[in-house]
């Protein structure tokens, strides 16, 4: 198990930070929908016509 681990160590590294940066994204964007703060409609909302779904009253 020991070997395995030593030979492999770079590649368990790089699949930790790569799982990690995807679940801070995730995280993120969950609280960043709490808030309110998520559009897809990158601020140009006048012709977007999800723009009442996007933008509900609060």
């Amino acid at each position: 198990m020991l070997a395995f681990l030593t030979e492999n160590l770079s590649t368990i590294i790089v699949a930790a930070l790569v799982v990690l940066a995807v679940v801070l994204i995730i995280v993120k964007l969950r609280r960043d929908k709490k808030k309110g703060a998520v559009c897809s409609c990158g601020d140009a909302c006048g012709g977007c016509p999800a723009s009442s779904v996007c933008h509900k009253e609060k």
